[in-house]
């Protein structure tokens, strides 16, 4: 079964968002469209032969505690770590010099997209392994990064992250692990940490946790907060490796995602746990940051990516499934249509693909901001950045929130046979629900959006952002057919200054009602942001129209772009103005530190 359009990916990499401007850049000048696009070719045939299959096997069998301390996952798990390892889908985006191929972040999560519709779970692992490893990198030891980094990027070793504690949830400022100096570095450890993915499961030799906690006398909230690797087992310098009293005290059983371990993680019950420091005392949570950050974007992606799964396999459902005859037919002895013929369906369907592809359009955005932020110089590394700051909290969650919906839409192009297992629909719904919670939940998105991301630099970030709107729209102004996008996506940007001109007065004043309503701000510059995409997308499309050029794709890809974009400029985009409404209403039915109307 089809699970994702490597046509529209490669209409990302190649007209929308050319990845080859990148190679004119020092860091990525060793490569080229033709090995670029060959590799991730090669991500599709491995997603195909090891990924795919095990799709539904995972969640039948899934990880399981066997009461020991140890986590049972499916056999395929460890062939699935280890093919992504030799050929490069740890260690690919990864430096030169420690052992990477130094590929644009474009291409690595190009591939990981295809992982990601094949096979989520599974994926998971050493998408960890990857982001653990370039913290280690980043701000790690000489020494450290020797020893953990190397057998990390072969697939032995899992990395992970871990945050949360049972008390303290997403509030990183309550954690109360211990961290108590022994010397060189060396700190003892103990504490708890919860829904810690892929803390420990049968596929890997050994697990490095790269843990905040708090050494003793820190200050409190989050500036008394460090970073430290905590390997289950510790590697000696002569290779060999002894127990470091890491014990996996439970996995999670979950909704979905069930063949990825999500653990409960107990360090130094006998009071033999060592971490060793990463970087500065106290600086840990900057530094945990950037794997965060990274995540948001991956678990972003990921949602779109399990969301194009079940449109595409919604989608040749519809092609196949015969069932009823269109109202204007009267005849009940004409043979049945197929679904797709029926409006509603049509409806749905293309919802799903505006979701979709919009998303996945925002991610490759996304990672070329991350590479141009990480490779470029001066003025185009900052405004990047910034740029890249404020799309993070709105990647993650509209591709978490919207692909569930699609998800949700996919079922429903079923029918009753989507809300069975035999068909995959169900399990990507259940996969994806996940997403609008790892990494911070859509209010904390909303949150960190709107209490910071758009002031930030004195609302620089926020202003590049509108400019880049703005722009698009221009080049689709010049394009007669266009015009009445352009003109809908400026009034998107002069709603996002409305409403913070309304909402702004309440900064100083009255900063919990501002953010109050911080997830419905986030729901309304979504669709504008989404929107921007699409506008994209169609004016790369319909350039091809206009010149006749078909050698990358064909008309009726260029035109189908187009239409989904009028499609969701008429059937989303209106959303927008909703929101505005409830932002801007001077009744006020939330009340902060109070509780009404919840009796």
């Amino acid at each position: 079964m089809k699970y994702t359009n490597m046509d529209f990916l490669k209409f990302l990499l190649q007209e929308v968002h050319p990845v080859e401007e990148l190679f004119k850049l020092k860091r990525f000048s060793h490569v080229n469209w033709e090995q670029v696009w060959m590799m991730v070719e090669s991500a599709k045939q491995m997603a195909d032969r090891d990924m795919a299959p095990y799709l539904k096997a995972m969640d039948i069998a899934p990880a399981r505690y066997d009461g020991n301390g140890n986590v049972v996952t499916h056999p395929q798990l460890k062939t699935i770590i280890r093919q992504a390892a030799d050929q490069g889908w740890i260690n690919g985006s990864a430096s030169f010099e420690h052992g990477g191929m130094q590929l644009p972040l474009m291409i690595f999560n190009a591939g990981h997209h295809i992982f990601q519709a094949a096979n989520n779970g599974s994926q998971g692992y050493f998408s960890l392994s990857a982001g653990a490893a370039a913290l280690i990198t980043s701000f790690g030891s000489e020494a450290q990064i020797r020893r953990f980094v190397p057998p990390i990027f072969d697939g032995k070793w899992q990395g992970t992250m871990a945050l949360t504690e049972p008390q303290a949830g997403s509030a990183l400022s309550d954690i109360t692990t211990k961290a108590t100096p022994l010397g060189d570095g060396l700190y003892q450890i103990k504490g708890q940490k919860i829904f810690i993915s892929g803390g420990h499961h049968s596929a890997c030799d050994n697990f490095v946790h790269l843990t905040l906690a708090r050494i003793d006398g820190a200050p409190a909230g989050t500036k008394g907060i460090s970073l430290f690797i905590i390997p289950k087992l510790w590697p000696e310098e002569d290779g060999t490796l002894r127990d470091n009293d890491v014990f996996c005290a439970g996995d999670f059983q979950k909704m979905g995602q069930k063949g990825y371990s999500t653990t409960h993680l107990v360090f130094g019950d006998l009071n033999k746990c060592v971490g060793w420091l990463v970087g500065e005392p106290h600086h840990g949570l900057a530094y945990m940051f950037q794997m965060m950050n990274e995540a948001r974007i991956g678990v972003g992606q990921t949602a779109a990516s399990v969301a194009m799964a079940a449109y595409q396999a919604a989608l040749q459902y519809a092609k196949e499934r015969p069932q009823g005859r269109l109202a204007s037919e009267k005849d009940p002895l004409k043979p049945s249509t197929l679904i797709i013929n029926h409006p509603d369906v049509q409806r749905m369907l293309l919802t799903q693909k505006a979701i979709v592809e919009g998303a996945l359009s925002l991610a490759m955005e996304c990672n070329k901001l991350y590479d141009l932020a990480h490779a470029a110089e001066s003025e185009v590394k900052h405004n990047s950045w910034l740029l890249l700051e404020m799309l993070t909290p709105v990647m993650k969650t509209y591709a978490s929130e919207q692909g569930s919906r699609a998800a949700a839409l996919a079922i429903q192009t079923f029918g009753g046979y989507g809300y069975t297992v035999d068909f995959p629909a169900e399990q990507y719904y259940r996969d994806l629900k996940i997403m609008s919670i790892y990494e911070g939940t859509t209010g904390i998105q909303s949150l960190d959006l709107l209490g910071r991301k758009v002031w930030m630099d004195k609302g620089k970030a926020l202003q590049i952002l509108l400019n880049e709107m703005t722009s698009v729209a221009g080049q689709a102004y010049a394009l007669e057919p266009l015009r009445t996008y352009a003109k809908a996506l400026d009034k998107e940007v002069e709603r996002v200054n409305t409403v913070l001109s309304h909402l702004g007065q309440f900064t100083r004043t009255d900063i919990d009602r501002m953010l109050s309503d911080s997830t419905v701000f986030m729901e309304m510059i979504s669709y504008g942001i989404i929107g921007w995409q699409w506008l994209k997308l169609a004016v790369a499309a319909f350039g091809r129209l206009q010149t006749g050029d078909f050698t990358r794709q064909s008309a009726a890809f260029y035109d189908s772009q187009i239409h989904t974009m009028k499609f969701f400029f008429r059937y989303e985009l209106p959303h927008a103005e909703a929101c505005q409404k409830t932002l801007l209403d001077p009744q006020y039915l939330i009340n902060p530190g109070q509780i009404k109307g919840l009796a």
